[in-house]
C-alpha cells in the first residue's frame, strides 16, 4: 500500500508540478515526440556540451503519466552522458516491458515507480514518449537536424 500511495503522490507532484516544463535557453537539441493515440505531444529540448546532458526541459501537453515521466526522466539524465542516458533509457523501456532486472531499475531511481505502467497498455505509449523522444534525438548526436531545431 505505501507503494501505490508513493506512485500516486510522485506522479501527481511531477504533473502538476513538474519542475523541467519549460523554455530552455541555449538548447542545442530539440525534438517533437507524438502519440497519435491519445494526443500526447511534447518537445524535448537538451543543452548537451562535451558529449554531456548539462541542461533539459520539456514543453507541451498530454496526460499526467507522460508529463510525469518526462520530468522524472530529465530528473535522471541531466548530468550524465549521452552514452549513460541512452543506456537508461534502454532500462525504463526494458522495465515497461517487465525485461528489466531489480538492480536496472534500482539505477531508475524514481522513475522505476512507473513499473506497474506495464499492467497499463493504455498507459505504456504515455510512459515511453519522452523516454523514446530521448532516445531517437541522442541517437543522431550532434547537430540533430529535427524540426524543432530549425524552426
Amino acid at each position: 500500500m505505501e507503494s501505490k500511495t508513493f506512485y500516486n503522490e510522485s506522479l501527481t507532484e511531477h504533473n502538476v508540478h513538474p519542475y523541467h516544463k519549460h523554455t530552455l535557453e541555449g538548447a542545442n537539441m530539440a525534438l517533437e515526440g507524438v502519440n497519435p493515440s491519445c494526443g500526447d505531444d511534447i518537445v524535448l529540448l537538451l543543452k548537451v556540451e562535451d558529449d554531456k546532458i548539462v541542461d533539459g526541459a520539456f514543453q507541451g501537453d498530454g496526460c499526467a503519466v507522460s508529463q510525469a515521466s518526462a520530468d522524472m526522466m530529465l530528473d535522471l539524465i541531466i548530468g550524465k552522458s549521452k552514452d549513460e542516458a541512452l543506456r537508461l533509457a534502454d532500462i525504463f523501456l526494458r522495465m515497461i516491458q517487465g525485461k528489466a532486472s531489480e538492480e536496472e531499475m534500482d539505477e531508475l531511481e524514481e522513475s522505476s515507480i512507473l513499473a506497474d505502467v506495464a499492467h497499463m497498455p493504455a498507459r505504456v505509449k504515455c510512459a515511453c514518449l519522452g523516454w523514446h523522444t530521448a532516445k531517437e534525438m541522442l541517437e543522431k548526436g550532434p547537430g540533430c537536424k529535427c524540426e524543432a531545431c530549425h524552426e
